[in-house]
C-alpha cells in the first residue's frame, strides 16, 4: 500500500512538472508565415479533420504539403483527426479550412497542451510505472526513485511539453513493446511496438533490437518446433497491425507509396540544423556536403549506421537475453543518430529512453546521458523561448537524481563495468577509475552550465554566428560517442550481479 501511495505522488508530481512546463512558450510562436512545430501539429489536425483521407499525403488546393504536409505514418494521422474531432466540438474556428492557419490563442494553447498530457497519462505514465514495478530489482523505495527518475527527464518534458510534440506516443508505445518482452509476452510486445513504429517512423532506431530479440528467441527455442510457431505468431501479429494501420491505403499503391515517400524525405540532404550527431560535428572540418553527391551521403550515412548498429545487435540474436536486448536498444538507437541520414535534435530521446531503462544498473553513467541530451537541445530551447523551464530542470534533475539513486556513491569499478577500461590502461590503479569518473562527470557538468549561460548572455563574433550552437552540439556529441562506446563494451561483458541496495532500503 505504501508503494502504491508513493507511485501515486510521484505520478502527480510528473503531472505537475509537465503541466508547468506547459505555461511557458512553444515552438513558433507569434512568428509567421511558418509559426512552428504547434502550428504544424494544429494544421495536421485542420487537414485530417476537412479532407478525404486520399488527399491527407498529397499536394492539392485544400492541402499545401510545403505548409507542414503530413510526414509521419497514419497512425499519426489518425491521432491528429480525433483531436480535431474534439476540437471541432470546443471551437470549431481551431480547424476551419485554410481560415486557422496560424491560429493562437489561450484558449487553444490550453487544448493543445491538454491533447498531449491526456496522451501521456493514457500510454507513457502507465508503461513507465509497470516497468518500475515489475522489471526493475531492488526494493520498493529503489524502484519508486527510478520511476520518479525517468518520469521527471528534462529533455521529453520540455520537447512535448514547451517546444509541442506527442513523443510520449511513440515512445509510450515502443515501452510497451519492451514492458510485454520482458514479462514473456511476446505477441503483445510485436503489438505494442508495430504501433510505435506507426505512430513516427523514427521508431526505427530501436527495431533491430526488436527484430533480432524476437528472432533469436524463435531460434533458441527451435524453428522446427516452438520456435517456428512463435515465430508465425509474432510475424501474424506484425503483418496484422500493419495491415490495419494502413488499411484506408492498401487499396490504391499510389497512396502508399505516396505516404512513403512523405516519411522518407531523403532530398532534404544529410544534415540540416546543428546536431550532435557524426556528420554535423564532422562539417566543423570537412564540408561533406560539399565534397559529396547527395547519393554518396545517404550510401556513406547508411554504411556507418549499420556498421555501429550491427555488433550489438548480433550479440543479441547470439544471446537473446533481456539485459542484452535492453543495451542493444541503447546502442542501436546511439547509432542511428550518431550516423543515419537527416537526423534531427530531438531524435535524441529514442536513445535517452533506452537509457533511462538502466537507471538502476548504471545511474551516474545514465543520468550523466540523459542531462547531456537535454543540454544538446539548448539552442532549440532558447529558440522557442523556454530558458526559464530549460534552467530549473536543467539544475534539479542531476541534483535529484543523484541523491534519489546515490549515483556517485555507486560508481565503483564494478557498478560502472569499467573492467575493459582496466585491461587498456593497466597502470591506473583501478580505485582510480572511479575517482576519475566521478571527476569527468563533474568536468562536464561544469562545462554545459558555462556553455548554456555563455549561449544566453554573451553574442557570438559576428563572422561566427554559429559559435554557441557549434561548441554545444560538438560537446553533447563527445558525450554520446563516448556512451556508445562505454555500453557497446557492457553489451560484449558478463551482466552486474543482483545485489540489495541498502542506502535506500
Amino acid at each position: 500500500m505504501q508503494t502504491w501511495s508513493l507511485v501515486s505522488i510521484s505520478v502527480l508530481l510528473a503531472v505537475l512538472v509537465r503541466w508547468g512546463v506547459s505555461l511557458n512558450s512553444y515552438s513558433g510562436a507569434g512568428k509567421p508565415p511558418m509559426f512552428g512545430d504547434y502550428e504544424a501539429q494544429r494544421h495536421w489536425q485542420e487537414v485530417t479533420y476537412n479532407l478525404p483521407l486520399q488527399q491527407w499525403y498529397f499536394n492539392t488546393s485544400d492541402n499545401d504539403l510545403n505548409y507542414w504536409g503530413l510526414d509521419y505514418p497514419p497512425l499519426t494521422a489518425y491521432h491528429s483527426w480525433l483531436c480535431a474531432y474534439v476540437a471541432n466540438i470546443l471551437n470549431p474556428d481551431w480547424v476551419e479550412l485554410h481560415r486557422s492557419r496560424g491560429y493562437e490563442s489561450p484558449a487553444h494553447k490550453l487544448f493543445m497542451r491538454t491533447t498531449v498530457l491526456v496522451t501521456d497519462v493514457l500510454i507513457y505514465i502507465p508503461a513507465v510505472v509497470l516497468y518500475c514495478l515489475y522489471l526493475t530489482d531492488g526494493s520498493a523505495k529503489r524502484r519508486v526513485s527510478i520511476l520518479l527518475s525517468i518520469l521527471l527527464y528534462p529533455g521529453l518534458i520540455l520537447i512535448d511539453y514547451g517546444h509541442f510534440q506527442y513523443n510520449g506516443v511513440s515512445l509510450g508505445f515502443a515501452l510497451w513493446g519492451v514492458l510485454a518482452l520482458g514479462l514473456g509476452w511476446n505477441s503483445l510486445g510485436s503489438l505494442a511496438f508495430s504501433l510505435a513504429l506507426n505512430y513516427k517512423q523514427m521508431e526505427l532506431y530501436h527495431a533491430l533490437p526488436f527484430f533480432c530479440f524476437l528472432l533469436g528467441k524463435c531460434i533458441k527455442a527451435g524453428l522446427i518446433g516452438r520456435g517456428f510457431v512463435l515465430l508465425v505468431k509474432i510475424t501474424a501479429t506484425v503483418l496484422v497491425t500493419f495491415g490495419l494501420c494502413w488499411l484506408p491505403f492498401l487499396p490504391d499503391n499510389s497512396q502508399v507509396l505516396q505516404v512513403v515517400r512523405r516519411i522518407f524525405p531523403v532530398a532534404r540532404g544529410l544534415f540540416e540544423d546543428k546536431v550532435a550527431n557524426t556528420w554535423c560535428s564532422l562539417n566543423t572540418l570537412i564540408k561533406i556536403r560539399s565534397i559529396l553527391t547527395s547519393d554518396s551521403q545517404l550510401y556513406l550515412s547508411l554504411a556507418f549506421t549499420l556498421l555501429a548498429a550491427l555488433p550489438s545487435s548480433i550479440r543479441l540474436l547470439m544471446k537473446p537475453t533481456f539485459w542484452n536486448f535492453k543495451l542493444a536498444l541503447v546502442n542501436s538507437s546511439l547509432a542511428f543518430f550518431l550516423f543515419s541520414y537527416q537526423v534531427h535534435e530531438k531524435s535524441i530521446l529514442l536513445a535517452a529512453l533506452p537509457v533511462c531503462l538502466l537507471l538502476n544498473e548504471f545511474p551516474l553513467m545514465c543520468v550523466w546521458f540523459l542531462q547531456a541530451s537535454t543540454f544538446s537541445m539548448l539552442p532549440l530551447f532558447l529558440k522557442d523561448g523556454l530558458l526559464v523551464p530549460y534552467t530549473v530542470t536543467f539544475l534539479g534533475f542531476p541534483f535529484l537524481t543523484v541523491y534519489l539513486l546515490s549515483a556517485l556513491d555507486d560508481c565503483s569499478e564494478d557498478e560502472l563495468k569499467l573492467g575493459i577500461c582496466g585491461k587498456l590502461f593497466p597502470l591506473i590503479p583501478k580505485i582510480h577509475l572511479a575517482c576519475i569518473m566521478k571527476w569527468k562527470f563533474y568536468i562536464s557538468m561544469a562545462l554545459m552550465a558555462v556553455l548554456s549561460v555563455l549561449s544566453v548572455v554573451m553574442d557570438p563574433p559576428p563572422h561566427l554566428p554559429d559559435l554557441f550552437p557549434v561548441l554545444v552540439s560538438t560537446t553533447a556529441f563527445m558525450h554520446f560517442l563516448g556512451v556508445f562506446l562505454h555500453f557497446s563494451m557492457v553489451q560484449f561483458m558478463e551482466p552486474p550481479r543482483k545485489k540489495s541496495r541498502k542506502k535506500n532500503n
